[in-house]
């Protein structure tokens, strides 16, 4: 049966093609089609025919061969990890800044995920085999010793837990935003103020924890052991069976009258423990938390939290790598440190007039 007019090729057009439509080589054609600097030397009624054939077959050119001519793939690539169920709000931040920057300068991007950064770190090699230009690391924990990354691709970390030989770090100031934070709530009346650590070894939980530190010694109060419990991760789930066990260990005692948590998602935690005791947050208990995600705007009640400018972290993530692909940035700049300020919402008030105790039944 012959076949129709209107019937489509089943392969994508090439070069070849068009130049056979215009009558030209395909030599010719690409010097058209791709703007080459030889291209200037083709009169304007062939460039018509070329243009005109390209335009009738819907020839699109081939970003593999491209990339490949160019020694750029358009692509970057975002390594994080990525456990358990919860959805990671901090990432989201990061990661729309990131995507909304790469999306600016016409680049792709490809996320690879990982399950830990201890045994996975062996996996980055495998990353940059030529699929991408440059890699985004998201807090990374391996340390330099190991040797993880190959010179021949260059990489931006954000929030790296250690510096990284030839590596640009982007972090936020996060023992200035635990210590504004503790004195806030100073400020608004609160003496025993718990702070729900991060993971251990991690240095953004332990900036925090000087940073609560500090506040507490500006303000001539006392650091109390028991009041500092440790989450063990940047979880609503550590942060809600810490303060669990806390408060099955302490049945009687008084309440915290404030309590700071590592990150949102641990202050979260902390709100759900509370309510399972039956207590009311900021009627008996003022919560905070740190990072101000989305998770710290739809909360209930909002969540007053030290605001990173996580989008915007990301997107100079993007900046800086493409600096480093386009070698117009050097690998050992300086950590870039960005501000940080308290975000008061409804969660924190100054406490009433008599202490909470913690009810038996918790």
């Amino acid at each position: 049966m012959p076949k129709s007019k209107s019937s489509r090729p089943l392969r994508a057009a090439t070069l070849a093609d068009v130049g056979r439509m215009a009558g030209v080589s395909a030599m010719a054609a690409s010097a058209v089609l791709n703007g080459a600097r030889t291209s200037s030397r083709i009169s304007d009624e062939t460039r018509r025919r070329i243009l005109k054939a390209a335009a009738q077959l819907d020839y699109r050119p081939n970003a593999a061969a491209r990339a490949l001519a160019n020694r750029r793939m358009q692509t970057i690539g975002v390594a994080a990890v990525f456990s358990g169920g919860e959805i990671n709000h901090y990432f989201l931040e990061l990661f729309n800044g990131i995507m909304a920057a790469a999306a600016a300068r016409d680049q792709n991007t490809t996320v690879f995920s990982l399950h830990n950064w201890g045994p996975d770190a062996s996996r980055l090699r495998t990353m940059c085999d030529g699929r991408i230009d440059g890699l985004i690391l998201v807090a990374p924990t391996f340390s330099p010793k190991e040797n993880v990354l190959p010179t021949h691709t260059p990489f931006v970390s954000i929030h790296a837990n250690s510096q990284l030989e030839d590596v640009i770090n982007i972090e936020s100031d996060e023992e200035r935003g635990a210590y504004e934070m503790v004195r806030m709530l100073v400020s608004q009346g609160h003496q025993r103020i718990m702070h729900v650590v991060g993971p251990e070894g991690m240095t953004g939980a332990q900036r925090r924890v000087r940073g609560y530190r500090r506040a507490l010694a500006t303000e001539h109060i006392p650091v109390r052991a028991d009041l500092l419990i440790s989450a063990g991760s940047y979880s609503v789930e550590g942060g809600r069976d810490a303060l669990r066990q806390w408060l099955r260990q302490h049945p009687g005692a008084r309440l915290p009258q404030a309590i700071f948590g590592a990150s949102d998602s641990i202050a979260v935690g902390v709100m759900e423990a509370l309510a399972e005791a039956g207590l009311r947050v900021p009627d008996d208990v003022s919560v905070a938390g740190f990072d101000d995600t989305l998770a710290a705007r739809i909360s209930v009640p909002q969540l007053t939290s030290v605001h990173q400018p996580l989008r915007t972290m990301g997107a100079r993530a993007v900046e800086l790598l493409l600096g480093r692909i386009e070698r117009q940035v050097a690998a050992d700049a300086p950590p870039i440190v960005f501000p940080v300020e308290v975000v008061v919402r409804a969660s924190a008030r100054p406490p009433g007039t008599t202490d909470r105790i913690v009810p038996a039944v918790a």
